[in-house]
C-alpha cells in the first residue's frame, strides 16, 4: 500500500513559539521552514509514500516545499490544525477516493524514510492507526486506510484523544525519528542527536542551544 501524506504547516511567522529560549524571533521562521523541508524531503524518499500534500497559506513555505515535490493545498478553512487536515484529506480524496491517507507532523527534522515506511506498513493493518510522539502524550502520525475517514483529533493529549476515537496505537520500536517532533529546545537537542536533515542542521548551527 502506498500512502498520501497530508502535512499541515501554519504561517512561518507564527510557528514554533515554544522555541523562544533557543531561537530568536528572526530565526524561528527559518527553523520552522527547515523542519518542514527536511520532513517533506524524507517523506518523499520513503517507498511507502506516493505523494505529499502540504496544507499551508505561507507563500515562502509553499514555494520551497513545492520545489521539493510536494503538492500545496491552501488552508481554506483557516480554522486550526484539525480543520486543515480534514480539508487536505478531502482534497486528496476528491481526485483519488480510495487513497490511503496519513497526517504527518511538519516538525520531524530527523525523519528517516525507512522508519517511516515501517510505521506506514504497520498502519496498513488497521482502518485507522496512530503513532504517539516521543513524549507519549501527543501524536506524530495518524493514518486512515482506503475507505476510512482520517478523523484527526490533534491538540493537547492527542494520544488519548485518538485512542478514544477508535484508532489503533502503533507500538513499534526503532522508529524514533518518526516520533521525535520538535517543540522545545530539549526536543531539538534530541533531534540533533538522532541526526537531522541538512536544512535543519544548517539553521541549527546558528543557534545557541541551551543545556539541559
Amino acid at each position: 500500500m502506498q500512502w498520501t501524506l497530508v502535512i499541515p504547516l501554519k504561517p512561518l511567522a507564527r510557528a514554533k513559539s515554544r522555541l523562544a529560549d533557543t531561537a530568536t524571533d528572526g530565526l524561528r521562521p527559518g527553523l520552522a521552514l527547515a523542519f518542514a523541508q527536511d520532513t517533506v524531503a524524507a517523506a518523499l524518499a520513503c517507498l511507502a509514500v506516493k505523494d505529499v500534500a502540504v496544507v499551508t497559506d505561507d507563500t515562502l513555505a509553499g514555494r520551497e516545499l513545492s520545489a521539493l515535490g510536494a503538492r500545496i493545498v491552501p488552508d481554506t478553512p483557516q480554522s486550526g490544525l484539525n480543520a486543515a487536515l480534514r480539508h487536505g484529506a478531502a482534497v486528496v480524496r476528491a481526485s483519488r477516493p480510495e487513497s490511503a491517507v496519513a497526517a504527518l507532523n511538519a516538525d520531524l527534522p530527523a525523519l528517516r524514510p525507512l522508519e517511516l515506511s515501517r510505521v506506514l506498513d504497520a498502519a496498513a493493518e488497521f482502518q485507522r492507526a496512530f503513532l504517539p510522539d516521543a513524549a507519549a502524550i501527543g501524536t506524530t502520525l495518524l493514518a486512515a486506510s482506503p475507505g476510512n475517514e482520517l478523523a484527526p483529533a490533534f491538540g493537547p493529549d492527542s494520544r488519548a484523544r485518538h485512542t478514544a476515537s477508535g484508532a489503533a496505537e502503533l507500538r513499534l520500536a526503532g522508529v524514533e525519528s518518526v516520533r521525535q517532533d520538535v517543540d522545545t529546545g530539549a526536543d531539538l537537542r534530541t533531534a540533533l542527536a538522532l541526526g537531522v536533515g541538512p536544512r535543519t542542521a544548517a539553521v541549527a548551527a546558528r543557534l545557541l542551544i541551551p543545556d539541559q
